[in-house]
């Protein structure tokens, strides 16, 4: 994620909690002398700056970076060659049938030969009833960097599922989007029943998403009607939906699968750098700030480790789980959200936030962003590499449990500065 200069977490309570820095005498005594916290009041210029500019909370949706596939992409389409092709609201229809190579038992396929295709109208006044939001992190399975951060909102797919009638023979759900009626770049995805049925462990459900931060997608977000699966990675949320096939096969089909990923895994817990000056005079205070994506098994701390690069490093601790980490502050909820949404206010209801005050009911929140902040005590002259990682709820210190890329990307982050 990119910095934007936008005024964000612009009162918070809390700094930064003290470093222990193996850097030699300077660096421990400076640390003696840091407060454990501070009020936003005594906070050091350098970090309310750095504080002050970091990206908001929810990403714009013109700001999500895009990894799109299609040749051409289908958002770069002209609105007429949209409309022909489906991909505007009013032309927009979802084929729900039974996978044919491996049929489920379904009484009421939705079809446009038999003019019964779910339309956007139609999803609309499911809407009425059965509209549901909630924060999400979109990141790409194989990039570092997340995507964006987004108040996605949609139906439930199992609500669409039910209006097929199925009786038996029903294991797993897999879909596509728009590919330019080109098999050569179908682009499929796929679930268990039991996941789009159930919303288990907390989670929120499987959703076909219509509008992000409260606005209507736009054609590179996925218009008219993308999927959005909570807790997965992008992959799993295909844009411009077309078909939902109702299958009895008991695998994972997943276009994905082809390339040696794990099509399975969830969102990991990890963290990054965001800002750390590349040259810092001696025994100047350093600002740092990063960002964490909470992922399934949540965020419990953020630590951080200053290493001078003359240092001998511990032989065969390959993930420094021997190295001196100390805890950064995790930034609390912002005042002002981002995303442009209406009033700077998170709409009502949105799962995990309060309705009454339209506060986050936990922080930092699961499946979704936290940013985190640090003013590290003045080094000696040296070069030096600056690592973070994050302790999970579960007490797994990243890159554990899950430090295998193709199943989502966590290993630490590393940043070289110089004192001179």
């Amino acid at each position: 994620m990119k910095p934007q200069p936008h005024d964000f977490l612009a009162q918070h309570t809390y700094l930064t909690r003290r470093f222990f820095l193996r850097s030699g005498a300077a660096g421990l005594a400076a640390m003696s002398t840091l407060p454990l916290f501070a009020k936003a009041a005594e906070r050091d210029p350098a970090l309310q700056q750095v504080i002050d500019n970091l990206e908001t909370w929810l990403t714009k949706p013109d700001d999500f970076q895009d990894v799109s596939r299609g040749n051409p992409q289908p958002h770069s389409l002209d609105e007429a060659r949209r409309k022909e092709v489906g991909l505007t609201r009013d032309t927009w229809s979802l084929e729900v049938v039974s996978d044919p190579e491996n049929k489920a038992r379904i009484r009421n396929p939705l079809t446009k030969e038999k003019n019964t295709a779910f339309t956007f109208k139609d999803l609309m006044q499911l809407a009425e009833t059965h509209a549901v939001r909630f924060p999400k992190i979109m990141t790409c399975l194989n990039i570092g960097c997340p995507l964006g951060n987004g108040n996605w909102e949609g139906v439930p797919l199992r609500e669409v599922l039910w209006l097929t009638k199925p009786s038996k023979d029903l294991r797993r759900v897999f879909y596509d989007g728009f590919h330019n009626d080109d098999p050569k770049q179908l682009f499929r995805s796929s679930l268990p029943v039991g996941r789009v049925l159930e919303d288990m462990y907390g989670l929120p459900p499987v959703i076909l998403c219509y509008k992000l931060n409260g606005q209507w997608l736009s054609p590179e977000r996925g218009a008219p009607v993308r999927m959005v699966v909570p807790e997965a990675y992008g992959f799993k949320s295909i844009k411009w939906l077309s078909h939902v096939f109702l299958s009895n096969r008991v695998n994972a089909n997943d276009t994905y699968g082809e390339k040696n990923n794990d099509v399975d895994s969830p969102l990991k817990t990890f963290c990054e750098t965001i800002s750390l000056p590349k040259t810092i005079k001696p025994g100047q205070p350093i600002p740092v700030t990063g960002y964490a994506q909470v992922g399934i098994s949540g965020l419990q701390k953020v630590q951080v480790w200053v290493q001078n690069d003359d240092e001998e490093r511990v032989a065969g601790d390959k993930y420094f789980t021997k190295a001196p980490w100390s805890d950064a502050e995790i930034l609390p909820p912002p005042q002002n959200w981002g995303g442009d949404i209406a009033d700077n206010r998170i709409p009502v209801p949105t799962q995990g936030f309060d309705p009454e005050t339209g506060q986050p009911q936990t922080w930092p929140l699961r499946l979704s962003k936290a940013h985190w902040a640090a003013l590290l005590p003045g080094l000696p002259p040296g070069k030096y590499t600056f690592r973070c990682r994050t302790i999970d709820d579960n007490g797994a210190a990243q890159p554990m449990p899950r430090p295998f890329m193709k199943s989502g990307r966590a290993a630490i982050d590393q940043v070289g500065f110089t004192v001179e």
